[in-house]
């Protein structure tokens, strides 16, 4: 049985194009990924198949391909752009002689790399356990399931493997009932905020698409803005003065990608709430990216996954200053602003985006009046 190596640093990317829309802005995000993830890409292969092979993912020749390029470039992972099932998985790493890792299992490693507070390593850890549940089987020599003699219908191999089945499962309730307090707090918190009549915004969109760079300018904060995918991953809140409103609470949340891996949504689920329970979505647009419309898209379908699709929402479009469009905004058919075209390197056109925020409060004011006199 093949032993299951450790991580290595060097790389070779395989990309297989199914024939879907946007295949190279895909290939394209997923090095990304790879090299923020601290891997260094010795080579590429790529190959187009109508559906994936149920052994290998890839066809018999291109297996064969890949282990003669990882072997010239002395390689010891190899990373694909799609998700694996677990046998595919296994029969790769045993083919290849290396470690295998597929979209999701890269994306959950950024994770762990990157998760600093308390509340986000744990959301990592249980995502983590979660993907690793559907891959113990046969995926590691100690869990080898070794048949005994007659009338013996397993092993030691088969004990082990109930035995880490138990533990992932005690530690995943551990996890789950951590979360749920933490998720408790944060209500109370929400509440606090209500009756004060703070408005609540919480920053959203596609990850790299300036978040950081915009909350670090409106609050003043320090907050980490790198040019990598998931630069931030945990929810910070500050609270920004308006001389017109008061004091409203601005919350910087982690950034969305395409196919994000659902396990991480759902791990996330209470980090993600501040987006679900916000007043204001502020929805950060990189209007330099070729591909903002299906950035747009993606974070709308996430938006739509964790019931928020309903939160009112201003579309911030940034980066004017890569494009050369002067700052601006425009108003919906309500004659609500619902779109701001702004910089956050800069600062141009936050003029506007105050002035968004300053009449959004006085809608969320008046709404809160309304309510509170009905209820009365």
């Amino acid at each position: 049985m093949f032993d299951r190596p450790a991580v290595h640093p060097s790389a070779v990317l395989v990309s297989i194009d199914l024939g879907s829309a946007g295949y190279e802005e895909d290939l394209a995000e997923f090095k990304h990924l790879a090299t923020g993830s601290g891997v260094t890409v010795r080579n590429v292969l790529e190959a187009r198949r109508d559906r994936p092979d149920p052994k290998y993912f890839l066809g018999s020749g291109k297996v064969e391909e890949l282990k003669q390029l990882m072997q010239a470039h002395d390689a010891k992972l190899a990373l694909f752009s799609h998700d694996l099932s677990p046998s595919q998985q296994r029969n790769l790493e045993k083919f290849l002689e290396c470690r295998v890792t597929d979209r999701t299992g890269l994306i959950l490693q950024i994770f762990a790399q990157r998760a600093k507070s308390h509340e986000g390593k744990l959301q990592v850890e249980l995502a983590q356990l979660e993907h690793l549940s559907t891959r113990l089987v046969r995926g590691w020599t100690h869990l080898e399931r070794q048949k005994g003699g007659i009338g013996v219908r397993g092993g030691p191999g088969e004990t082990q493997l109930e035995l880490d089945r138990r533990m992932l499962r005690v530690r995943v309730k551990q996890l789950r009932e951590k979360l749920e307090k933490l998720k408790q707090q944060r209500g109370m918190q929400r509440r606090s905020r209500k009756r004060s009549n703070v408005l609540s915004v919480s920053i959203v969109g596609y990850t790299n698409a300036g978040k950081s760079t915009l909350f670090n300018r409106l609050t003043h904060a320090d907050v980490l803005a790198a040019d990598q995918l998931f630069a931030t991953l945990d929810t910070t809140s500050r609270k920004l003065y308006i001389p017109e409103c008061g004091q409203v609470v601005i919350s910087d949340t982690v950034g969305f990608i395409k196919h994000l891996p659902h396990a991480l949504v759902e791990a996330f689920g209470a980090t993600l709430e501040e987006s679900v329970q916000a007043d204001l979505l502020l929805h950060v647009v990189d209007m330099a990216s070729p591909n903002r419309d299906e950035q747009i898209a993606a974070v709308n379908q996430v938006l739509h996954e964790i019931g928020a699709q309903d939160v009112s929402q201003i579309l911030v479009l940034n980066q004017i200053d890569r494009t050369g469009i002067p700052a601006g905004f425009e108003r919906d058919e309500y004659g609500k602003i619902c779109k701001v075209l702004v910089s956050a390197k800069t600062g141009e056109g936050f003029d506007l985006l105050m002035q968004a925020l300053t009449e959004h409060y006085q809608a969320f004011r008046q709404f809160l009046t309304s309510a509170q006199a009905y209820e009365q």
